[in-house]
């Protein structure tokens, strides 16, 4: 199967060669040279020297800690709330995110039901701009000397208008739904359609998108309702950012200017984290009166009749979030740098990623002290399987041979955001008895061995119901 590019249609026709020949020398690599450039462009104003300074030590910890693969690029990308080479904690983390989004948007209010559209789409439906062509067919068109530049460029064209569509949001698959949908609920507003995936986001100027983790949320709902629910929406996610948040003041919301409207929005919302740098959005509400789904089911209105108490139209209120800033917001949030000292009186900087409990990718690490080797490792091995059993993420740090204090340890597990490390020892097998450290609290209590699972599941649920 050959290798699809994604292009800009707006950008193709202008300067074909020299731009599609970027392109496809340029495919195999994941982020081109320009988009590179584009990111530092697109991304807001540079923080001060002291800002700055916060950004480079959570990018750098973000590469150390598992959370970002290496790679200047990579990271520019992850700091621009665009999707990123991810590691394993990154994974995890932006998994336990977008569980938490389905959570409360499903679960905070009635008759809220989960889709899955296509990521592409015909050019009849489609409203994007972005669109998927075959290398192959475009490096056979280009390679065509005896073409006029006028000749290439229709070539061009008619490949580009053969071809799908990519998505650049999930409105268009919600307002596809919305008639099956309506059945569903026996013509009764309001409902809502929530989807997650990835969209694809044009960069000006780069001739390359990029893939951002969305969330979306279309609310159908009556029009004498549709500013209510709007700015019902805006409570209920304000409330559940905040809820994650070491300090909750850095998120808040905003009313769009008139003037940065969408052109089929009345009003619109932004939910804004603060970070280093400025101010970021988050997520976006927009009241979208009824125009797209009647355009999308081309003025019909006798399929798109509902009831709110009477008869009446339909209008939209679209919840749209990108994930990815969502999970630098709560990376730059939670990240603490304290001064203590250490063992020999020298002061020395602890950074502790005091990322939510329930947010947290890794719960618990377990390591092992002073004593006979292979049994504490069976001890280990028998305390992980009770973990993944009872859906607890857990750390096998007593398989890393490398010797190292506890002082090192801590410090590698603080900066992992890991809530516990539980240290296995030759007490243990004599006793049962371990040493659980707190990442909040610093403090090491002894507990029995058949305690710790029921003490890890208690401690997460409890923070959830907060």
């Amino acid at each position: 199967m050959s290798l699809k590019l994604l292009i800009m249609l707006s950008h193709c026709v202008r300067n074909v060669p020299s731009r599609l020949l970027c392109i496809l020398k340029t495919s195999q690599c994941r982020i081109t040279p320009a988009l590179q450039q584009h990111t530092r462009r697109h991304c807001s104003a540079s923080p001060s020297s002291e800002g700055l300074d916060e950004v480079r030590t959570l990018l750098q910890l973000c590469v150390d800690r598992y959370y970002v693969s290496p790679g200047e690029t990579n990271t520019e990308l992850f700091r621009c709330g665009m999707s990123c080479s991810y590691g394993p904690l990154g994974v995890e983390l932006r998994r336990n995110l977008l569980e938490q989004w389905w959570h409360s948007v499903t679960s905070s209010t009635a008759q809220v039901f989960g889709i899955n559209t296509l990521s592409s789409s015909s050019k009849d439906t489609a409203t994007d701009g972005l669109g998927i062509v075959e290398s192959e067919h475009l490096k056979h068109i280009l390679e065509q000397q005896d073409l006029s530049k006028e000749q290439l460029i229709q070539k061009v064209q008619m490949l580009i208008q053969r071809s799908p569509s990519l998505r650049t949001n999930f409105l268009q698959g919600a307002l596809e739904q919305f008639v099956p949908s309506l059945k569903l609920v026996n013509r009764k507003l309001p409902f809502g359609l929530a989807e997650t995936g990835l969209c694809f986001q044009p960069l000006d100027g780069s001739g390359c998108p990029a893939e951002v983790t969305q969330t979306s949320l279309v609310w159908f709902c009556s029009p004498r309702t549709s500013s209510q629910w709007l700015d019902h929406w805006t409570r209920q996610r304000l409330k559940w950012w905040r809820k994650f948040a070491l300090s909750p003041s850095d998120f808040s919301s905003s009313d769009v200017p008139e003037e940065e409207l969408e052109a089929a929005a009345s009003r619109g919302v932004r939910i804004v984290y603060r970070f280093p740098w400025g101010q970021e959005p988050l997520e976006t509400l927009w009241s979208r009166g009824n125009a797209e789904l009647l355009h999308t089911h081309k003025g019909v209105r006798s399929k798109l009749q509902s009831r709110d108490g009477r008869k009446s139209d339909t209008h939209i209120v679209s919840v749209t979030g990108n994930m990815d800033r969502g999970v630098m917001a709560f990376m730059s949030n939670s990240l603490q740098q304290q001064k203590k000292e250490d063992g020999k009186q020298k002061l020395v900087q602890r950074k502790v990623l005091k990322l939510h409990p329930v947010l947290a990718p890794v719960k618990v690490a377990l390591d092992i002290g002073r004593g006979a080797t292979v049994e504490l490792r069976q001890v280990c091995e028998g305390l992980l399987q009770e973990f993944m059993e009872a859906k607890i993420s857990a750390w096998p740090g007593y398989l890393d041979t490398q010797p190292t204090s506890m002082e090192q340890l801590n410090a590698k597990y603080d900066e992992m955001g890991v809530l516990f490390t539980v240290v296995i020892s030759e007490n243990t097998l004599e006793s049962g008895l371990l040493q659980v450290r707190s990442r909040d609290t610093t403090i090491r209590e002894t507990k029995h061995v058949s305690e710790i699972k029921n003490f890890l599941s208690t401690y997460i649920s409890a923070a959830d119901n907060i």
